[in-house]
This record gives C-alpha cells, sequence and structure tokens, in this order.
C-alpha cells in the first residue's frame, strides 16, 4: 500500500513519526497484535488478509522501518518478530497527554464539587 500524495512516510530523524505513522494503519496494527504472541512467516502474517503478499511486504517494510519489527533468517524461512522498544517512545509521549487530561478532570471535578456545596449552603438543589 502506498501512501497517498498528503500521507506521505516521515523522514527517518525523528523515529516517533516513523512509529505513530505504521500504527495509524488498522492492518500493521493486526501485523502487531499477531506478531506480540510470536514470530511469523510473512506468508502467515498475509493468511486472515484478503490482499496480495506484495501489499503485506509493503506493510511490513513501514513496520521494519519503524523499528517495530525485525526480520530473521531460519534457513529459507525469513520470520517476522516484535520489537516493542520503540512502543515505549511512542507511550511514553502518550503519557503526558494523560497526566494532563487526568489533571483537568481532577480541577473539574474539584470545582464541581465547590459548586455542589454553595448550592447546598444557600438552600438550593436541584429537582
Amino acid at each position: 500500500m502506498r501512501p497517498k500524495r498528503h500521507e506521505q512516510m516521515p523522514s527517518p530523524k525523528d523515529n516517533i513519526d516513523r512509529v505513530f505513522y505504521a500504527l495509524g494503519d488498522p492492518t500493521r496494527r493486526a501485523i502487531l497484535a499477531r506478531l506480540a504472541s510470536g514470530e511469523a512467516s510473512v506468508m502467515e502474517l498475509a493468511k486472515p488478509f484478503a490482499m496480495s503478499q506484495p501489499a503485506i511486504s509493503r506493510h511490513l517494510r513501514v513496520l521494519e522501518r519503524a523499528g517495530l519489527i525485525s526480520r530473521g533468517r531460519d534457513a529459507q524461512r525469513r520470520p517476522c518478530r516484535l520489537e516493542a522498544t520503540p512502543l515505549a517512545g511512542a507511550s511514553d509521549w502518550l503519557e503526558r497527554y494523560r497526566e494532563f487530561w487526568e489533571g483537568s478532570f481532577e480541577r473539574l471535578d474539584t470545582l464541581l464539587d465547590e459548586l455542589k456545596t454553595k448550592e447546598k449552603r444557600h438552600g438550593r438543589s436541584k429537582p
């Protein structure tokens, strides 16, 4: 699957861009999910998808460039295996935003509690 003109592969300078680009496709996410249970050949990875082996190979190249998979050599077989380290970088990046949202929700909870307390003090209650 070739990237569309407006969806070009990120440059090699920033691996997190390549990781998020690779994760942006449901086929590639499914491949990673399969590899989480152990290594597999290209043919084994292609089996559940209604696409050609060259199309799967293109997905694998994107995953490989992002460092999310590696390919070994076992005689004529080239098994693919998951390389989870780049996912840690993406997870760290996302973690900062989770912390932001948790803090925002905590502030909102505090504000709502203050408003409820004020309503009770002033004798107003909601129906």
